[in-house]
């Protein structure tokens, strides 16, 4: 078990990622004092059920109280309202982070609203399955995986150290950039390939000539896989299609632009621009695989990775 990395830690917010926070910091010895706050009481009280924290109080301004590190883990499009929560009861020195996906909104929304002396450092996660709530945490969840930081000019080095620090005993890889190029960034990796898997889904339900039970019966045949991505939580990929607007949009376009030549190689038979397509797409899937981001297993290494938890 490691020393304590800081006496108090604040979750504001306690789905997926902040319940998966809670059990590390508990199993690994990284706060003695873990004060849960959410705006669901009945949430709170199932995280109350789980022993994820010490402290569970409904107020995310006396959660954050004396607190040393405060993570902020909810939609991006909450990230104001906590930020006005929190901002007069917050100490000084006190780290302040956020997991959300989005961040040039995030940092429009927090920063005006955090006090001098205050280290308001946004971060996110490259972490996650498609459920949500307390009960969907589980410790190991950011081993091998990625946190980036996009700090603030004049950013307290040494906060920012010991923030990262937290987040390498947490299991992840350490990354910064600025936050308009993590957005562009997440746009292509994260929030468009969730947004097709949407649209997909949607588009499978509205047919009318294909039964629901076929649709069911049939799903390995590749749409299962798209709605596992689809089946993430709705107000998360709500605010993070408002958040990241111009970012998805632009890559919207290029996908649409590259959609149609598809479209046309398909018409006109041009077999090598589909193979040539196909297998410039599967050396990618390679590349994943040997950057440790998946397994190279049936399944998409998804059972590998459940024996893993």
């Amino acid at each position: 078990m490691s020393e304590p990395h800081f006496q108090r830690i604040a979750l504001i917010g306690i789905g997926l990622i902040g319940s998966s926070i809670a059990r590390d910091v508990k199993e690994l010895g990284l706060a003695r004092e873990v004060v849960i706050s959410t705006r669901s009481a009945e949430t709170l009280k199932r995280a109350e059920e789980l022993k994820l924290g010490t402290h569970y109080v409904a107020s995310a301004e006396d959660a954050v109280k004396d607190a040393d590190l405060v993570i902020v883990s909810v939609p991006v499009g909450a990230s104001e309202d906590v930020a006005r929560q929190i901002a007069p009861a917050l100490k000084a020195g006190a780290i302040v982070t956020d997991v959300g996906s989005t961040k040039a909104s995030v940092i429009a929304q927090m920063a005006p609203h955090m006090p001098k002396g205050v280290h308001f450092i946004p971060g996110h996660p490259l972490a996650g399955t498609e459920k949500s709530g307390p009960d969907a945490g589980f410790a190991g969840l950011f081993r091998d995986r990625w946190c980036i930081f996009t700090p603030l000019p004049g950013t307290d080095a040494n906060a920012l150290q010991r923030l990262k620090d937290f987040w390498i005993a947490l299991g992840s890889r350490i990354d910064e950039m600025d936050a308009e190029h993590h957005d562009k960034v997440l746009a292509i990796v994260s929030h468009l390939p969730h947004i097709i898997a949407y649209n997909i889904v949607g588009t499978a339900d509205d047919l009318e000539t294909v039964t629901e039970s076929e649709v069911i019966k049939y799903s390995a045949s590749g749409f299962r896989d798209f709605t596992r991505l689809a089946a993430s939580d709705p107000t998360m990929w709500r605010d993070v299609c408002l958040h990241n607007k111009d970012a998805i949009l632009e890559m919207l376009a290029r996908f649409s632009e590259d959609l149609a030549y598809l479209q046309r190689a398909i018409r006109w038979g041009e077999g090598d621009k589909l193979f040539e397509l196909f297998t410039r797409t599967r050396a990618i899937r390679r590349s994943i695989v040997q950057a440790g981001q998946d397994v190279d297993a049936p399944d998409f290494g998804r059972h590998a990775l459940d024996a893993k938890k």
